[in-house]
């Protein structure tokens, strides 16, 4: 890791706990996530302020990119897309904490995200379609329809490998050329590279949530 310090290694190592750092990272962006929905429901009011008014803009932007992305049919998926986003979004920003390494920086972390995408996009569409979901796969015509079914089925594959690969590159590449600057010039020249770091997290965050959501819409239209 490019990490000189990172301070779950260090404490895992303190108790002789063999983990990955993506394990442990991944623990504390749940523990963040938790308390932060601890704190909001315990201070839910009808005028909304602080983390509950944050929150609140939050899920209402996730709210109105899911009804443009996939309409009404797609509120019922609003819990998924909204986990995807929150949990990369702050696995993202901690990488700007000294000390701390962003989940999404390891290949492991993305291929569990785009994994369970490609999965549940799939699930969507046999539940919605049964055995005529097979019809996504052939294509407007039928004498072509071997030949399609081969260039979907490809198609489909490249998709968590394209999420999984899109999402580390962007984290790993921003995470060693802030390592680099902040070896070299510790003090000043880092922080225009970590305020583009937050660019970067929510970029991808982004991108990311708006696949999965053009993916799993995509399994619920019904074949022309």
């Amino acid at each position: 890791m490019t990490h000189p310090f990172l301070f779950l290694k260090w404490l895992t190592e303190q108790l002789h706990v063999n983990l990955g750092e993506h394990v442990t990272y991944t623990w504390l962006v749940m523990a963040i996530l938790l308390a932060i929905a601890f704190a909001v429901s315990r201070s839910i009011s009808l005028v909304p302020r602080g983390v509950q008014n944050l929150m609140e803009t939050v899920i209402g932007g996730i709210d109105d990119l899911l009804e443009e992305t996939m309409g009404e049919e797609g509120k019922a998926y609003f819990p998924l897309i909204a986990t995807f986003a929150l949990f990369i979004l702050v696995s993202n920003l901690i990488a700007l904490i000294p000390g701390f390494a962003p989940p999404t920086a390891n290949v492991n972390t993305n291929a569990a995200l785009a994994l369970t995408v490609f999965v549940m996009t799939h699930a969507v569409g046999i539940k919605k379609h049964g055995a005529s979901y097979i019809k996504h796969f052939m294509g407007p015509i039928w004498w072509l329809a071997p030949l399609i079914f081969v260039i979907e089925i490809i198609g489909h594959l490249a998709r968590p490998l394209s999420l999984t690969l899109r999402l580390f590159g962007n984290m790993w590449g921003h995470e060693i050329v802030l390592m680099i600057f902040i070896g070299l010039v510790p003090l000043v020249v880092p922080v225009p590279m970590m305020l583009m770091g937050v660019l970067v997290a929510f970029i991808q965050t982004f991108v990311f949530t708006l696949l999965a959501m053009i993916y799993i819409a995509g399994a619920l239209e019904e074949a022309h």
